[in-house]
């Protein structure tokens, strides 16, 4: 494909605005036709950095520090016919697989508002962003991850249990309604906006094929419309990250330049210059980050960060009825009940984390977040912990996954084989069955789910939508 089919001519004259000169315009459209770097973002929900580069020495990985993410690596594998999504440590959460300059937006929020503990991702899915704020918060205060997409709901959901995450509500809005309806709710918002995707480029080689200048001027707009909304949402002293992974001025810059000039007494910009060594690279001249693709052989990204300094009228109040919540908080009796049977079975939670209670089915809800309930719709908020029946309590995947800690009395390890069975769906046949009737199966001493010995079998209990087919682990 030629540089004219690939890159329209509108592109690159909005392209030549930002560049300093025509040289640089040609390492842009070099770099942009070269494979993207791979790269990761360690979770330290389960496992430190030190840990895990220890535990992936045997791979013979090359991991080069993301400078901006002290979680973050660039990866180069000698083999790469086994999809790096498929190899136990990522299956078992413990890192995620993230574009660097993705990982910009969240580390420049925390850097600001270390923190925040009421915080808001206006467009979540597929979840790196909302798990890399939750590793940063260490589970701790209440993330609103909404998603317009209902078809990325359910990714998004997946991701952040595989990754052990406890501190998440999920809604499904188009995020101009959280200015309405949340006013000045959060310390710290990320508005990652739906943009023309010019950065990706180099991921995708389609990316630019239905560009258009016009095109970009109507999602420039909705952007306007989202920004407004994230703000009326912030708390004054809060702070508000908005990112891009598009490259024209019209959907960065001007967006930002619209906001200033319809709240010139609110908007403060807190620049980005010392962000991380080189950031000046970068660098705009209202304090942006303007990533093009050359600098750091990485996508192309745009990061901004302000601070609300000043309450701004609110917008009318929404008309919309929520209806009632479903769920209702269980009782102090139901509380220590639960959390003696489930200390049993190695579940364990602390005050972060309210029990609640719909039919026969109890949840964990973060704590933070109870002044949000009856306001929006959530789609499902913290984590099911159990479904109770006659006999007891039935614990749920994700509760497992995300409440034990390695060293329980329940463990079972599995060998590298029977831990593949269990990702297939299949029942695990030990050589020594466990002396327990109820265990915690765990490969690397990370936990992969709780399962019934069954005479001489472990039967599995990996949730159906999640089993695994094809190559794994080698």
């Amino acid at each position: 494909m030629s540089v004219s089919d690939r890159f329209p001519e509108d592109f690159l004259a909005l392209m030549r605005t930002s560049l300093a000169d025509e040289n640089e315009l040609q390492r842009f459209l070099a770099i942009s036709q070269q494979p993207l770097r791979r790269s990761l973002r360690v979770n330290t929900l389960k496992i430190s950095v030190e840990a895990f580069l220890a535990r992936t020495a045997h791979y013979g990985w090359r991991l080069t520090p993301v400078p901006w993410c002290a979680e973050g690596f660039w990866i180069e594998r000698e083999d790469e016919t086994l999809p790096l999504g498929s190899v136990a440590e990522h299956l078992s959460g413990l890192f995620y697989i993230q574009e660097a300059s993705s990982m910009l937006p969240v580390t420049a929020l925390f850097d600001a508002a270390p923190e925040a503990r009421k915080v808001m991702d206006v467009a979540a899915a597929p979840g790196s962003k909302t798990t890399q704020m939750a590793a940063l918060m260490r589970n701790e205060g209440a993330i609103l991850a909404n998603e317009y997409s209902a078809s990325r709901v359910k990714v998004l959901h997946a991701n952040i249990s595989r990754c052990g995450v406890s501190n998440v509500a999920l809604t499904h809005f188009d995020g101009r309604v959280f200015g309405a309806a949340l006013p000045e709710q959060f310390d710290a918002i990320l508005l990652d906006a739906p943009c023309s995707g010019e950065g990706v480029v180099r991921k995708d080689a389609d990316a630019l094929r239905n560009w258009t200048l016009a095109s970009t001027e109507e999602i420039a707009a909705t952007q306007r419309d989202l920004i407004d909304s994230a703000f009326h949402a912030l708390q004054p002293g809060g702070t508000l990250i908005y990112s891009t992974c598009t490259l024209n001025q019209i959907e960065n810059q001007q967006v930002i330049a619209w906001l200033q000039q319809r709240y010139p007494d609110a908007v403060d910009i807190v620049p980005l210059h010392d962000l991380f060594d080189g950031a000046e690279r970068a660098l705009t001249p209202e304090g942006f980050l303007h990533v093009f693709p050359q600098i750091f052989d990485s996508e192309g990204f745009f990061v901004a960060r302000l601070r609300k300094t000043a309450s701004i009228p609110a917008l009318p109040a929404p008309t919309y009825k929520v209806g009632k919540l479903p769920f209702s908080p269980a009782s102090r009796k139901l509380v220590a009940e639960v959390q003696q049977a489930a200390a049993k079975v190695g579940i364990e939670w602390d005050e972060q984390h309210a029990l609640w209670q719909r039919d026969k089915e109890l949840w964990l809800f973060p704590a933070a977040l109870e002044n949000w309930l009856g306001r929006v719709r959530f789609s499902r908020i913290g984590l099911k912990l159990a479904e109770t029946f006659p006999k007891g309590y039935r614990w749920q995947h994700e509760a497992v996954v995300a409440l034990t800690k390695p060293g329980s009395a329940l463990d079972f390890e599995l060998t590298e084989t029977e831990a593949e069975s269990w990702y297939r769906g299949q029942d695990i046949h030990p050589e020594t069955a466990p002396t327990r009737d109820e265990v915690i199966v765990t490969y690397q001493q990370q936990p992969l789910g709780l399962a019934k010995k069954v005479s001489n079998r472990i039967k599995n209990s990996y949730p159906r939508d999640l089993v695994r087919d094809g190559r794994l682990f080698r």
